[in-house]
């Protein structure tokens, strides 16, 4: 598969601006925000999830087979930026009942929110450039429902080819990110790919294919073999440096064959939002973990703990060992993908520890007010409570009997 975002689907037939850039029937010099397709066809139609973010229901539309990943991936990330308003464009927010949208809507917002983001300098200069960019967005808008073309470059998990289609990010200020990178490590690679773009990259193969020197037949083959080596798209090097250079909290979107996604850093950790439209009624499963180039992953709730195959009266009243293995399990993957990413791994209770925190818990729900005092017990030697011994033990509790 090419890194392209483009879509088997047949494109969306655009309108021609009229002189000037402006969509017909828009005043002069205010393009208005572009029109989808008329619904005819299933794919006009997304679902809505609603999850709590943040403490607050938040809608994320899902996506139906062959849906428009870039539209969705955009929008997510307006919408789960509800309280991040430093991007400079006005909130994406739907009716709390909503439960379908269509295209139309979505590109109505999406459009809405790219024209808020005009600068508050009223030189000439920068209103032109900013019209200007506005008239290039519009037209490239209604690519969204079908797939974005972009051209990845292998020496950043930033690097793409510029293209048109990278304005709407731009404006949004929303970063895309890819992980297809090549490895240091490799000269031989490194010397093969260079700094060119995967297109680019194609027609050198291609070229040294037909090349009569040998050195240069090599080095096209060894071009080769790593597009080859790395059909996922996502390198081991290419994800460790996604994990660095993504800030914490940050949303962006992440590219990868052929597929747009919208990704979040939490705690060190991608995460992938889940927006298939299979899990619509699965509360716990919003975040899929990005922490392996193999496609090995995780689902994770919107607190991004592991999801498990609960119902909604279960996942509320597990019992304590349960939810002594819930946290165990948790702990246990929070360490993996440290290890995995050479990160020291964070401090991990023992299960002595994790039982006797899980039945204070279950003391203080039973229990809300201070107990009636009970008669001291006889002092241990020491002259101090057994409360306070065991405290003064607890150290002992992490070591690991052989």
């Amino acid at each position: 598969e090419t890194p392209s975002g483009g879509s088997s689907e047949e494109p969306l037939e655009e309108k021609p601006l009229q002189e000037g850039g402006s969509p017909p029937g828009a005043p002069p010099g205010v393009p208005e925000p572009p029109r989808a397709q008329p619904p005819g066809r299933e794919a006009d139609f997304y679902c809505v999830k609603w999850i709590s973010w943040k403490g607050e229901r938040t809608p994320v539309v899902t996506q139906s087979e062959n849906g428009p990943c870039p539209l969705l991936a955009i929008v997510n990330v307006l919408l789960l930026q509800w309280k991040a308003t430093s991007c400079g464009c006005s909130q994406v927010k739907l009716p709390p009942q909503k439960e379908v949208i269509t295209a139309e809507e979505l590109m109505a917002h999406l459009g809405n929110c790219i024209l808020a983001t005009q600068p508050r300098d009223t030189s000439e200069g920068l209103q032109l450039n900013f019209q200007q960019n506005i008239n290039d967005t519009m037209t490239v808008l209604p690519k969204l429902s079908t797939g974005l073309d972009v051209n990845v470059r292998f020496t950043g998990v930033s690097d793409f080819e510029y293209t048109p289609e990278c304005i709407v990010f731009d404006l949004l200020n929303i970063p895309l990110y890819h992980g297809w990178l090549v490895d240091p490590q490799s000269p031989e690679q490194v010397q093969a790919v260079g700094k060119l773009s995967y297109n680019q990259l194609v027609e050198k193969i291609i070229t040294c294919k037909q090349a009569s020197d040998s050195s240069l037949v090599s080095e096209g083959l060894v071009a080769e073999q790593f597009l080859e080596s790395t059909a996922s798209q996502l390198t081991f090097h290419g994800l460790c440096e996604l994990t660095a250079r993504a800030r914490e909290g940050e949303l962006g979107v992440f590219f990868r064959n052929n597929h747009f996604s919208t990704m979040i850093k939490h705690k060190g950790h991608l995460y992938l939002l889940v927006t298939d439209q299979g899990f619509l009624q699965e509360e716990g499963v919003v975040w899929e973990s990005l922490h392996s180039v193999d496609g090995d992953s995780c689902f994770c709730d919107t607190d991004f703990h592991l999801s498990h195959a609960l119902g909604k009266e279960g996942a509320s009243v597990a019992p304590p060992d349960r939810r002594l293995q819930q946290r165990q399990v948790d702990q246990d993957y929070m360490v993996a993908l440290s290890l995995q990413q050479g990160q020291d791994p964070p401090s991990v209770l023992s299960d002595l520890e994790l039982a006797r925190q899980l039945q204070h818990e279950e003391y203080q729900q039973h229990h809300p007010h201070p107990p009636h005092p009970h008669p001291p017990p006889p002092p241990q030697a020491g002259g101090r409570p057994a409360g306070e011994r065991r405290q003064r033990q607890k150290p002992d509790l992490d070591c690991t009997l052989l």
